[in-house]
C-alpha cells in the first residue's frame, strides 16, 4: 500500500510541475508582477522555483514511504538522509533560479547539514 502511495506522490509530482510550468507559469510569467530588486525577474524566479518546490517535496515523501514499506531498522536515519537530500535539492533550486538573492537556500541548507549529521551520528 506504502508503494502505490509513494507511486501516486511520484505521478501528481510530475503532473504538477508539467502541468503547472505549461498552463499556470507560462501564463502567469508573461504578466508584469510586482518588482523586487529593480524589476519583476526576481518575482518570477522565486515563483518559478517556489512551485516546484512542490513536487521536490512529494518525491521526499514518496522516497520516506518506500523506504517505511522496506523491513528495515533504519527507518529513521534514511529518512533523515531523504530529508537532507530534499533540502539539499530545494537549496540548489533556491540558489540557482534567483542567484542566491532568496536566502532560503541558507536555511535549506542549515536543515541539510543538521538532518545529515544526526543521521550520521546514529
Amino acid at each position: 500500500m506504502l508503494i502505490i502511495s509513494a507511486l501516486l506522490l511520484i505521478f501528481i509530482g510530475l503532473v504538477h510541475s508539467y502541468l503547472g510550468e505549461k498552463y499556470i507559469l507560462s501564463r502567469l510569467l508573461k504578466r508584469e508582477l510586482p518588482k523586487l530588486f529593480g524589476s519583476d525577474i526576481f518575482t518570477k524566479q522565486v515563483l518559478r522555483f517556489a512551485w516546484h518546490l512542490t513536487t521536490i517535496a512529494w518525491f521526499g515523501f514518496s522516497a520516506i514511504l518506500i523506504t517505511l514499506s522496506i523491513d528495515t531498522p533504519d527507518h529513521s536515519k534514511i529518512s533523515l538522509y531523504i530529508i537532507a537530500v530534499v533540502f539539499l535539492i530545494s537549496g540548489a533550486m533556491s540558489f540557482g533560479y534567483t542567484k542566491g538573492r532568496h536566502y532560503s537556500y541558507v536555511v535549506f541548507w542549515a536543515v541539510t547539514i543538521i538532518c545529515g549529521y544526526v543521521a550520521s551520528v546514529s
